[in-house]
């Protein structure tokens, strides 16, 4: 990343961030941006433009390889950590690097390097502090990165191993981890950098979510099909939710009426109903979908399903499959970059 990018700008767009999610902006307002893909069959990032639902690029990663992306506020730059060539808790290499991209250049600009193995994975920028929070596996913590100096600034230890997943809270107060193997979902303080407690969720979970209001964490149970649901203001399991399948990525809808649901065995994308807690739609989609992306406007859900290459575009208001994406081989995270 270019050094000499004014903070006030990330201010800027970190104050627009922080409005569209706390009711300061209609949700309902169009919305343009580019959908990107990591492949991990060839190790690249896709590019693709949404509403032409065509790849623009597909960038190498230069690294093996990169399982999930975040775009930074400023909608310029993309983050890839590289992860290593095994699965979560596999036997494999320990990846140790952040690649910054630049997508409109449509190449690696930057490298953020850990300094060790850590298998980092999951990235996410809180827009209340402007900051990157990134999975570090290894390291069983969360490491935080200042995306003005591209350096690690601190972490917050989750306590457990394979803390795969992240998901924050949109107040910016809270960061929860499914930590996959032990089952357990870790609550990390943003503000102290502090481990508040750790809740046994299943026997094994998989990817995590926030609701809209803060108010609930939802995980995917591993050993049973159902989803766990968390009171974020207790830290304790509240219920759990039947589904047709062992589910892996949620998403909630930004008016926190609908859950979205990847079911991978099943080849289906289910749909929740939030106030009954109920699963109400059904979607046939290609094989094993993986990740759900929610549109900022919430009229378009992408998931991410990497036997076939391809993404799944479900329109939210008629809940059908609008159509599917090409992408890479082994496509799984998926980000959005608001167009500038």
């Amino acid at each position: 990343m270019n050094p000499a990018t004014p903070r006030l700008r990330l201010l800027a767009q970190s104050l627009v961030m922080i409005a569209m999610t706390s009711g300061g902006f209609s949700l309902n307002a169009a919305s343009t941006g580019l959908l990107l893909v990591t492949n991990k069959g060839n190790h690249t990032l896709s590019i693709i433009d949404p509403e032409a639902g065509k790849e623009i690029a597909a960038i190498a990663e230069d690294g093996t390889t990169g399982h999930e992306v975040i775009a930074g506020p400023e909608g310029k730059f993309a983050y890839v950590p590289i992860y290593g060539n095994s699965g979560v808790g596999g036997k494999g290499t320990d990846g140790q690097l952040i690649r910054v991209i630049d997508l409109d250049a449509k190449k690696i600009s930057e490298t953020i390097d850990l300094g060790k193995g850590m298998r980092p994975h999951c990235p996410l920028f809180n827009p209340h502090d402007g900051l990157l929070y990134v999975t570090t596996e290894l390291d069983q913590s969360v490491s935080i990165i200042d995306p003005q100096t591209l350096t690690v600034t601190g972490a917050i230890p989750t306590g457990q191993p394979q803390s795969h997943m992240l998901a924050l809270s949109h107040d910016g107060l809270r960061g929860y981890t499914a930590n996959v193997s032990p089952g357990t979902v870790s609550v990390l303080d943003l503000r102290t950098r502090a481990l508040v407690t750790t809740i046994q969720a299943a026997p094994h979970v998989q990817r995590i979510s926030v609701s809209p209001d803060d108010h609930w964490v939802v995980t995917a149970d591993q050993t049973a099909m159902r989803l766990v649901v968390i009171d974020a203001a207790t830290n304790e399991v509240a219920m759990s939710i039947p589904i047709t399948g062992h589910a892996y990525g949620t998403a909630f809808t930004p008016d926190g009426k609908w859950l979205v649901v990847a079911i991978p065995g099943k080849h289906q994308v289910g749909v929740i109903d939030w106030a009954a807690r109920k699963l109400v739609h059904s979607l046939e989609v290609p094989k094993s979908p993986q990740e759900v992306l929610i549109r900022p406007d919430g009229a378009k859900a992408y998931v991410s399903c990497d036997a076939s290459k391809q993404i799944a575009v479900i329109d939210t208001n008629t809940w059908t499959v609008e159509k599917l994406i090409d992408a890479g081989p082994g496509a799984d995270g998926l980000a959005w970059a608001e167009k500038r």
